[in-house]
């Protein structure tokens, strides 16, 4: 393909490798350097025609391949002049071939899922003049060794029958794995991907299991708390220095004081036995006639000049 420009000077090497950025290449030592917003221009004028000529070739309705798509995605362009003496002197361009990383879903052998991120074949195009000349396997040798992958390790995006027929020749590559999208790997691919696997935690061993958990071991340990109000403390010898004042809302309950230590019942009885009775009960005693010999007895012999006051 040829172009009003000198593509010779713009492609100092024969094998050009373009990124998102379409920056011109450096230039050779003696050469005029024309303003460099035009040798960009004249860059994405050449994407442009070879995405066409690519897209017709494929019988494609619309092209892949363009200098807006390039900017816009982390693709690398291969591209290929012939730098043979023309009549114009400004060289041509033979081909190119596109490629990029992308994350894809694709079925092994075995009809399993695989999340993979390989180097993509995503356009390849030689002009028709000059096929079937080894162009094309220069081309692809060079994309291969500049990336360091070997042909099976690739994934290409809808391929052409002159593609595939391309890769049999050359690589080998007849066996292909069926997928359910637009790309097409072939025997070996997966050979050396590596999925990261998923870390599962370790399984526990019969042996360990406890009836209980180590918080409920622990729990058993700590003394359990009677409850309110068998849980207050005895009450303090020295009152505080400024006690809490007392709520009158309607809301508030009383607070209610520490309570005495709590008294064993037997020491309890033997208090009452050795209590001594109030006067108001022995006179209630002596008014009932059914009270004990033993109450009457006690009544009894008390002087008549303590019975007189009552």
């Amino acid at each position: 393909m040829e172009f009003p420009f000198d593509v010779d000077a713009l492609f100092p090497e024969r094998i050009t490798v373009l990124d998102q950025h379409l920056r011109p290449p450096a230039r050779r030592p003696g050469t005029t350097t024309p303003a460099r917003v035009d040798l960009q221009q004249q860059i994405m004028t050449i994407i442009d025609e070879l995405g066409k000529a690519s897209a017709k070739a494929q019988n494609l309705s619309a092209p892949i391949t363009s200098a807006s798509r390039m900017q816009s995605n982390r693709h690398v362009v291969y591209i290929l002049k012939d730098s043979s003496a023309r009549p114009a002197g400004k060289g041509a361009i033979i081909g190119f071939i596109k490629v990029g990383y992308k994350k894809l879903f694709v079925l092994d052998d075995r009809e399993a899922h695989n999340e993979v991120e390989p180097l993509c074949i995503l356009d390849f195009y030689i002009h028709e003049s000059v096929q079937r000349h080894g162009h094309g396997r220069e081309l692809f040798q060079y994309m291969l060794q500049k990336e360091r992958v070997e042909p099976h390790q690739l994934a290409i995006d809808r391929p052409s029958p002159k593609l595939l027929k391309f890769l049999n020749k050359h690589y080998n590559l007849e066996t292909t794995v069926p997928q359910v999208n637009n790309f097409v790997i072939f025997e070996g691919f997966f050979a050396h991907q590596h999925p990261p696997a998923r870390k599962l935690p370790p399984k526990r061993a019969e042996g360990d299991i406890k009836p209980y958990s180590s918080s409920d071991r622990e729990f058993l340990k700590v003394a359990v708390e009677p409850p309110w109000p068998l849980n207050r403390a005895p009450r303090r010898s020295t009152p505080p220095a400024h006690p809490p004042p007392r709520s009158s809302s309607l809301g508030n309950s009383p607070e209610r004081g520490p309570l005495r230590p709590f008294v064993p019942e037997q020491e309890l009885l033997r208090s009452l036995r050795l209590c001594p009775p109030h006067p108001t009960a022995r006179l209630l005693l002596a008014a009932d006639p059914g009270g004990s010999p033993a109450q009457r007895r006690r009544t009894s012999s008390l002087p008549r000049s303590e019975d007189s006051r009552y």
